[in-house]
């Protein structure tokens, strides 16, 4: 009698990878010319990033700067949550977070795209902020994660746990 296989479909960011980028942006910032005289600046502020320009245009190019950092360190942006530009004294901030774990209603989205659309015989419970796929076929298993992957949904999906 065959096992039965699983694996965890997550939305999980790696902190060391962005705290990397933020580390990358700020360099960049420091160096390039128009980013001179401009208060430009990025930092982590707790669980945020605090991104900060003399003008609502820089402060979006920084922005712009750190999303290309985020996708170089293969980071999906679906993860970003970033505001709109506020003043603040004499410079425009910008508050971005990023997004980890798969919410309820996303979970149950994804559970009936498995269980409508995905093989016979492949099971998916939702565990906290997780849903673990499971069946006795890795072929199947396999097909689900294509299926998955496959659909444009607002939030970014990992494939955990392969067993």
């Amino acid at each position: 009698m065959a096992s039965e296989s699983s694996f965890d479909i997550v939305n999980k960011v790696d902190r060391q990878e962005v705290d990397n980028a933020v580390n990358q942006t700020a360099k960049e910032i420091n160096q390039r010319f128009d980013f001179k005289n401009v208060d430009a600046g990025i930092k982590w502020s707790g669980e945020t990033i605090d991104i900060q320009a003399n003008t609502e245009e820089r402060a979006n190019a920084v922005l712009d700067v750190f999303k290309d950092k985020l996708i170089k360190r293969h980071i999906s942006l679906k993860s970003l949550e970033a505001d709109e530009p506020k003043l603040s004294g004499k410079l425009y901030k910008i508050n971005a977070s990023l997004s980890a774990g798969i919410t309820q209603e996303n979970a149950k989205k994804l559970s009936k795209l498995i269980r409508d659309e995905g093989p016979k015989g492949v099971k998916a419970q939702i565990q906290g902020d997780e849903l673990r796929v499971s069946s006795k076929s890795r072929d199947d298993l396999q097909s689900v994660q294509k299926l998955v992957k496959e659909q444009d949904y607002d939030f970014a999906v990992q494939f955990v746990n392969y067993r």
